[in-house]
């Protein structure tokens, strides 16, 4: 199969960009605030005084659903590691979708 030029200057592009990646954590951060179960709590006064903000790292480990909370310093932290994961991730949907069109340009479809 030939690749042409343009895609395989972006594979390299590619190649360049995963290989300038360190660490990457997986899973996704929610923060969240809320009340408690607690009727007389300051949380469920007017106006309310909410709890938290907790903030959540979520992963998968070994087929289980496995969640940590973060604090503030930790987020500043791993925050440049949760972005490393998304973009190899968006790294890799691109290099998929270059690797499918080449296949896709292969004469040998055409044939019946």
């Amino acid at each position: 199969m030939e690749i042409d030029d343009a895609t395989a200057a972006r594979l390299a592009e590619i190649a360049r960009e995963l290989s300038g990646i360190g660490l990457s954590i997986p899973g996704s951060v929610t923060t969240r605030i809320g009340p408690c179960g607690k009727p007389s709590c300051s949380c469920h006064g007017d106006p309310p005084k909410l709890h938290g903000p907790y903030i959540s790292w979520t992963r998968k480990v070994n087929a289980k659903t496995v969640t940590r909370l973060l604090s503030e310093a930790q987020l500043r932290e791993y925050q440049e590691y949760f972005d490393s994961s998304r973009r190899i991730k968006e790294l890799v949907r691109e290099l998929e979708a270059l690797s499918v069109e080449v296949i896709d340009r292969d004469p040998r479809w055409k044939k019946s």
